[in-house]
């Protein structure tokens, strides 16, 4: 078996693992990319980790044990009617009955009586011929128009069907964000402020039809809880959005740090009955998963890998995700030692040459760096292309994950280089907030030092083939590549940034990001001309792809179309796909069909200008196939 531009849709893909509070179950969902219907299709499965018996939900996502472990809500989408409905099992039988239809449902989580269910769901105005906005942004990724709209917070009884409280607030919902947890019989949330949403909070507690406050203006929300302990991820007061975030304890009294201490950025955390706290932790190139018992850091999985999501039940099991550079997420379990639970993906892999990541450090002007790289097969005595991915962010990171383009592309023929340039993710706070107002120049270098020192280790890498590819600020950084460097021979630029003022005053987190990134005033700031690819696309002299999401309100469609345009009018070797839907990230949330087009393009286009090194990219011949 080759990979091609379709093998990825042989692959399962699991998410939202979940553990009983007993920690005899565990459940995730499996989804499936259906290139015949362009869908993805959604089961949840439920397996007892006593006898290894497994049940089945179709077309559900969102599992959720209820505490005494007898009950599983999960939530299905109506396209029809374009609501979400809430439906509840009963784990014995496995007889379901359908609670509600909400109009979005975010999350799902049950109260401490095994009754209650709280759901976060948001609504707009609805006006069928306008928008109307008085706040900032207007719109939002993956969210569209917000259309002033509200986060709700509905606690429902599960027994009756009926929704017994609501509570508004006046501000939008956050994808990947946790808005309320439980708290014993209280219900802590967060409000972002719209300043910076995504820095400032209020945290307010709810019981008894009353809210009150309990931290204004902080930069750490409350993210779990036992019942008598609230885990608060973040930090006290950020001045930076790109600085790390750490983890703190609230026993109703004081905030006391958790993990300031072992310098590294922090993402999940969990409490469990004891109040140990169980996190993960991003370190060169790795997202490994800790526990925090008292004083004592005990590690559960420090490898070569990253830890995608995790649970924790009362008594310290821990079901989890996670995967490798050769290896998507497959369900983990840990009980005082880590086994592997499923391998849905095994028998595809088994049939498909993976290539291992190859790990260097190089020096790059006042720092070490790390970097890594793919051998393609190759004979002796020939050479292969090359091609560069660069992260997005700035605050990204590259590392042991599964990337499915750079395996695709590796089994094509090209070297794959990537590199953590300063800025990324992974590394103490400090080089995280290196590349502010410098996005393009130091953190440029590191990725160029890097492409250096990766010819040093491999001889039969050719010079004279190089490309470059990125997403987000790796699309900004290929449009900056080709403007500042004759290396490159070939660029395929996605999602991303042309012109920095553009950016700011268009994108959804534009009027914060862009602020901390390139600099403030920015009607006045030289950093947003200086900056931006734009003003030097007269130095271009390598093919572009631009590839671009319609719906993307992150970097929106203004930059790769006024890049184009301006390059064109140069006459310049440039063509642009412009994909009718998907949002910033649709190189792994656009449909089955959308992402094998895309993959086809990325593929033949490095293989026109890399390979057979010829003029012009027909696009009906490209995907005449399909």
């Amino acid at each position: 078996m080759k990979w091609d531009e379709k093998t990825f849709a042989k692959f399962s893909y699991l998410s939202d693992v979940r553990i009983s509070r007993d920690g005899n179950q565990v459940a995730y969902v499996m989804t499936k990319a259906n290139l015949k219907t362009d869908k993805y299709d959604n089961t949840v499965i439920i397996e007892s980790l006593k006898n290894g018996e497994r049940k089945f939900i179709e077309n559900a996502t969102m599992p959720r044990f209820s505490p005494d472990g007898n009950k599983m809500s999960v939530v299905r989408i109506s396209e029809e009617k374009k609501t979400s409905e809430l439906w509840l099992y009963d784990l014995r039988s496995m007889s379901g009955k359908k609670i509600g239809e909400y109009e979005n449902i975010i999350n799902v989580q049950w109260g401490p009586d095994s009754r209650r269910i709280l759901i976060t769901d948001f609504k707009r105005r609805g006006d069928e011929y306008l928008y109307f906005e008085d706040k900032t942004p207007v719109w939002f990724d993956m969210k569209g128009f917000l259309d002033g709209e509200k986060t709700m917070l509905q606690l429902i009884d599960s027994e009756s069907e009926e929704v017994i409280d609501t509570i508004a607030i006046e501000s939008f919902a956050l994808p990947y964000f946790n808005v309320a947890v439980w708290h014993g019989d209280k219900i802590v949330y967060n409000v972002p402020k719209e300043e910076n949403p995504y820095k400032l909070f209020d945290i307010f507690i709810y019981e008894d039809d009353k809210s009150e406050k309990i931290f204004g203006n902080v930069s750490f929300r409350a993210v779990d809880s036992n019942g008598k302990l609230l885990v608060l991820h973040g930090k006290p007061k950020k001045d930076k959005l790109s600085e790390h975030d750490y983890l703190y304890i609230w026993d109703s009294e004081e905030v006391k740090p958790l993990t300031e201490k072992f310098i590294y950025n922090n993402g999940m955390a969990k409490l469990d009955k004891t109040g140990s706290v169980y996190f993960t932790m991003a370190k060169e190139g790795r997202i490994n998963l800790h526990k925090l018992s008292g004083n004592e850091l005990i590690p559960i999985v420090e490898e070569n890998a990253w830890v995608m999501e995790f649970d924790v039940s009362d008594n310290g099991k821990i079901v989890l995700l996670k995967q490798t550079d050769t290896m998507p997420s497959e369900v983990f379990l840990w009980d005082g030692e880590l086994k592997q639970l499923t391998e849905y993906n095994g028998p595809i892999l088994s049939k498909l040459k993976r290539r291992p990541i190859k790990h260097f450090r190089f020096k790059s002007l006042d720092l070490e760096l790390d970097s890594w790289y793919i051998k393609p097969d190759i004979k002796e005595g020939e050479k292969a292309p090359v091609i560069v991915f660069v992260h997005g962010g700035p605050k990204g990171m590259y590392g042991y994950y599964f990337k499915y383009e750079m395996q695709l592309l590796a089994d094509k023929g090209f070297y794959i280089v990537f590199v953590n340039p300063r800025g990324s993710n992974g590394y103490d706070e400090g080089f995280a907030l290196r590349v502010l107002e410098r996005t393009g120049l130091e953190d440029f270098q590191d990725i160029m030092n890097g492409i250096e020192e990766f010819f040093k280790l491999e001889p039969q890498a050719d010079k004279e083939r190089v490309g470059i590819t990125g997403i987000s600020y790796g699309g900004f950084m290929t449009n900056w590549a080709l403007t500042q460097s004759d290396l490159f021979k070939a660029g395929i630029s996605e999602n991303g940034i042309s012109y920095w003022l553009t950016s700011y005053a268009f994108s959804d987190i534009g009027l914060w990001f862009d602020k901390e990134v390139i600099g403030e005033n920015p009607l006045e700031n030289e950093n947003y001309k200086k900056l931006s690819p734009l003003f030097y696309a007269e130095n271009v002299k390598a093919p572009i792809l631009i590839i671009h999401s319609l719906e993307d309100y992150r970097c929106p469609l203004d930059q790769s179309v006024m890049f184009y345009h301006v390059l064109k009018d140069l006459g310049k070797e440039a063509y642009i796909a412009i994909f009718k839907k998907g949002a910033h990230g649709h190189s792994i949330r656009g449909s089955p069909r959308h992402r094998a087009k895309r993959y086809k393009l990325i593929m033949e286009f490095f293989k026109r200008k890399l390979v057979e090194g010829k003029e012009g990219f027909n696009v009906e011949e490209v995907l005449k196939e399909e």
